[in-house]
């Protein structure tokens, strides 16, 4: 892009003064390119930061959420219906919590013009009087026939901050993915990047693709996004990510995710409930690396708990549901079964650093009390660039090694004796399928602190083995645990890793 294509469409992003005698309204269409975002994006790095605008009569800023429900968009109106495209977009109305504002704008054979708001566009139910004025948009979703070819489902939706979330066939919504993390779990208190400006880029006739692209801001950063968007069977997101620092940054958290983990069968005390669970994810999967697969059961704690594994060029992790009959949940309404998994592929090479999951205590469902995301070993450095490319899956299950077993459940309780805490670890699938051999696996099982007794390995109904054994804690507050099955030293399991905290 050349300057005198950036500056006026910095100008009518906010992002550059207009010059002097120009008029006071962006243009129609600017020219946009593969560079546009990228370039906007470093641009805007270089001033200080201005909160979005965040202004809203009051009849829109004190909605409650189930009035805010109500400011429905009209769906004969959405973006390329009637054009043939496969994919068309409805969009958010500022109100209740979602204040900010949010441009956007659609791409058509490289000029972008800016989608404008109107009450028009809306069903504003109990908001009366009609608001006046452009008030542009809180976020928008995607509709996309994924499950039929006759119906536009909603497959992916970009709302508050910088979160969004996707599905694939057959779901129904749960974690989100975020454009970026700083400072979570910080004692000073988390940093929520935005993103504060959409292009959407008009799919070909037919085409089963979509490319979103966003500029993305906040005190400590600014950065430029690339979606492409694949629904289906697994939807997936490739993602481009340009990051440009504002300020050194020790703490970032690339490719994050949240979600919610109130109890299972591991933590269900103090939970009086009918539901044998309650979770969007049932644990944290990791493929180091150096190619193991580890499973970390979530957990709900009683005080904010972090862990860190490090790793060196990761080759995926993710917030997994794997428990996916009804019997597992109990809920109707909810259908956490259905839930996605959200599966982060790295491409390239990250470096060092580390997968970091942070725990927080949680009474309520309706909290998002789970995070992940990768850390890098070294800060962000203020004026820096840097760039990082990997490939979201919202899907039932990550690709796996079919010759591993998996762990299936986690179970703790009181020990018989009442001194210890017991455990119960079921791994399935693998090699396990139908095991035939003369002696059961080997046990490989330890902890950092405390020590485990009584240790045994008996086989279950299809096809299953469970690993029993006791805690005995001791005074410790805090103990990590490691287990896997092998065969000759090989491992032929996952490895279990928990995390008990008394």
């Amino acid at each position: 892009m050349r300057r005198r294509e950036l500056f006026p469409l910095l100008a009518a992003l906010g992002l550059a003064p207009a010059a002097k005698g120009a008029p006071a309204d962006p243009p129609a269409t600017s020219a946009f390119d593969a560079a546009t975002v990228r370039n906007l994006a470093r641009e805007l790095a270089r001033k200080p930061y201005q909160p979005p605008d965040s202004t809203l009569p009051d009849e829109l800023a004190n909605l409650k959420y189930s009035d805010y429900q109500t400011l429905r968009f009209d769906p004969s109106k959405a973006l390329w219906r009637g054009d043939g495209a496969r994919f068309t977009v409805q969009f958010f109305h500022r109100g209740f919590l979602f204040k900010n504002r949010v441009d956007i704008l659609e791409v058509v054979d490289g000029q972008a013009k800016p989608f404008h708001y109107s009450t028009d566009l809306f069903d504003l139910g109990k908001v009366q009087p009609a608001p006046r004025g452009d008030l542009g948009f809180a976020g928008f979703r995607v509709h996309y026939p994924v499950n039929r070819p006759d119906y536009n489902d909603e497959v992916c939706a970009f709302l508050g901050a910088s979160y969004f979330r996707a599905i694939a066939r057959g779901q129904g919504y749960g974690l989100s993915a975020r454009g970026l993390a700083v400072k979570t779990g910080d004692p000073g208190g988390e940093e929520f990047p935005l993103f504060k400006t959409f292009w959407l880029e008009r799919p070909a006739r037919g085409s089963d693709v979509l490319v979103i692209q966003a500029l993305l801001d906040s005190p400590s950063a600014t950065a430029a996004f690339r979606f492409t968007l694949r629904p289906g069977e697994e939807t997936t997101m490739d993602t481009e990510l340009a990051l440009y620092p504002r300020t050194d940054i020790a703490q970032a958290g690339l490719a994050p995710m949240t979600s919610m983990f109130l109890f299972d069968a591991n933590n269900r005390a103090g939970f009086d409930d009918y539901r044998g669970s309650v979770h969007d994810s049932h644990g944290l999967g990791l493929l180091t690396g150096k190619g193991e697969r580890l499973w970390r059961p979530l957990n709900n704690p009683h005080a904010l708990q972090i862990s860190a594994f490090q790793d060196a060029s990761p080759r995926g992790f993710g917030l997994t549901q794997r428990e996916r009959d009804f019997l597992d949940y109990q809920d109707l309404e909810a259908v956490y079964e259905k839930r996605p998994s959200l599966w982060v592929e790295p491409i390239g090479d990250w470096g060092q650093g580390a997968v970091m999951l942070v725990e927080i205590p949680s009474d309520n469902e309706v909290n998002d009390n789970i995070v992940g995301f990768w850390k890098p070993k070294d800060p962000f450095i203020a004026k820096g660039e840097y760039f990082l490319s990997y490939r979201l899956h919202w899907c039932w299950e990550p690709a796996e090694d079919q010759a591993l077993a998996k762990i299936t459940h986690t179970r703790c309780g009181l020990s018989f004796d009442k001194k210890n805490r017991q455990f119960v670890v079921d791994f399935a699938g693998g090699v396990l399928k139908g095991w035939a051999a003369a002696a059961p696996p080997e046990i490989d099982l330890h902890s950092n602190k405390a020590h485990t007794e009584n240790a045994t390995l008996q086989p279950m109904p299809g096809d299953a083995w469970r690993l029993s054994f006791q805690l005995a804690t001791g005074d410790e507050k805090v103990v990590e645990m490691y287990a896997r099955l092998l065969v000759a030293g090989q491992p032929i399991s996952e490895t279990w890793a928990y995390r008990w905290t008394s």
